[in-house]
């Protein structure tokens, strides 16, 4: 009998998240917080980000963590990242109650296993099984769990990411440094200035409104970010999302510096310094692949999801693989030598150490990129079946990779369809260092699918 594959309800590629109020309620906190409870008995460390229904839904998930036994580290306001640093290897599992780069009117709850990656689709599942049962190991009274104070914890995950840089590498460097009023407005900053930085900061203070700009750094919420990068004469400007495992730049005359470039040029560094294996999604720039090659790194692609990467770099270690780097195209990059997850705070750094290293210009580093033109649709359908079926045959004959969607490999482009997780969506990426190229590719795969969006 043909056994039906199991599907993640509640939980997308990075953790469960909605709207507070309709999907996010105290109610589903605490469950999830029974649940983990129940399958991760015993010290839990818990965090959130800067949104106005952080401490209610934190309460809520500490209750249902205690009513299971669990005995419960409160680290306040944090970045992911930290609370992934601070988990690792010392605590059994923790969870963060954030919506990342969602506005604020949303919630949401990631959970984190010891070795400090996020819990993986089989967990998860697990999870939204004992929640609709109503599946929990629940404690009598006197074995209920108790809240334990450990004072600043944040500042282990500071000193984690300025050791993994040269001492004062920063000097003689003006950073900008925008956290959104979200999760990284303590910090970036603490980091820059630890390893030598002159920093000017804006929205650098917790405030779950986002009054100066959404929690998702774009061209157009980052424009004073790029205002004060060129008055002050910074180096660049860097800004987070609300829960800061992402990073993203502007460079030093005051343009947004697109993720895959600057993935591409922390990669080249990374690369040209230890030889090995590059993990990222089918959905990054060939860019990356261009400028790690001349270095003998080799790309291993993974579905699209932080997760995927993170445990694809531990898998191929496990084998003596060496992997040198890891992370996807939107900012979110992952040290392996520091830890498995993306770090916005660890890649603030890095591009302070880039600059220090190559001393020449951001904008210069940037200019110096090899040609790339990527051309992006998003499709509303409810024909993503049919709509992979037709590309596999039209495209029988090119390489194709189907770890998460279909990605087209060709000698002088690729493009990648891939139905959305979560939503009634297909997207379609195409990318070549020629622009005819990407369009006359782009042109083919929209006859082939015409009929189904």
């Amino acid at each position: 009998m043909h056994m039906t594959e199991k599907k993640k309800q509640l939980f997308g590629t990075n953790g469960v998240r909605g709207i507070v109020g309709e999907l996010i309620t105290p109610e589903l906190v605490m469950k999830i917080g029974m649940a983990v409870g129940s399958m991760r008995p015993g010290t839990i460390a818990v965090g959130m980000d800067t949104r106005t229904s952080g401490p209610a839904l934190i309460n809520a998930m500490k209750a249902g963590l205690m009513a299971t036994g669990c005995n419960v580290i409160d680290c306040g306001i944090l970045p992911t990242p930290a609370l992934q640093y601070i988990v690792m290897n010392r605590y059994d599992a923790g969870v963060v109650i954030t919506a990342s780069h969602n506005p604020g009117a949303y919630n949401g709850v990631k959970v984190i296993e010891k070795d400090g990656t996020e819990m993986d689709d089989e967990a998860s599942i697990e999870i939204e099984e004992r929640v609709f049962s109503y599946n929990f190991d629940l404690k009598e009274w006197k074995d209920v769990g108790v809240v334990i104070p450990e004072g600043d914890l944040v500042s282990k995950y500071i000193a984690g990411v300025v050791k993994k840089v040269p001492e004062k590498i920063g000097e003689g460097i003006m950073v900008a440094i925008d956290p959104g009023c979200g999760a990284a407005y303590r910090t970036t900053a603490e980091i820059l200035q630890s390893i030598g930085c002159k920093i000017f900061t804006l929205n650098a203070y917790p405030d779950g409104n986002f009054p100066a700009r959404d929690p998702e750094p774009s061209i157009e919420g980052l424009a004073p970010l790029a205002e004060m990068v060129v008055s002050t004469g910074a180096a660049f400007g860097v800004a987070h999302d609300g829960d800061a495992d992402r990073a993203v730049f502007i460079d030093d005359k005051g343009r947004f510096v697109e993720e895959n470039k600057e993935f591409a040029l922390i990669a080249e560094y990374i690369c040209s310094q230890k030889k090995g294996i590059l993990v990222t999604p089918v959905s990054t720039s060939r860019l990356i692949e261009t400028v790690i090659a001349p270095h003998g790194c080799t790309v291993d692609y993974t579905a699209v999801g932080s997760i995927y990467v993170a445990r694809r770099m531990r898998a191929l270690i496990a084998e003596g693989k060496p992997v040198a780097f890891g992370g996807e195209g939107n900012g979110g990059l992952i040290y392996p030598d520091h830890q498995f997850c993306r770090d916005g705070g660890m890649t603030a750094a890095m591009m302070v150490l880039l600059l220090a290293t190559k001393k020449q210009p951001l904008s210069t580093l940037v200019d110096s990129l090899p040609p790339s033109i990527m051309l992006k649709h998003k499709f509303h359908t409810d024909k993503a079946s049919e709509i992979l079926t037709a590309v596999r045959e039209k495209f029988s004959r090119d390489s194709l990779n189907q770890v998460d969607g279909i990605r087209i490999d060709r000698k002088d482009a690729w493009a990648l369809i891939r139905p959305s997780g979560t939503e009634p969506l297909v997207r379609l990426y195409v990318e070549s260092t020629d622009e005819s190229i990407a369009k006359g590719f782009e042109k083919e795969i929209l006859s082939c699918i015409s009929n189904f969006i």
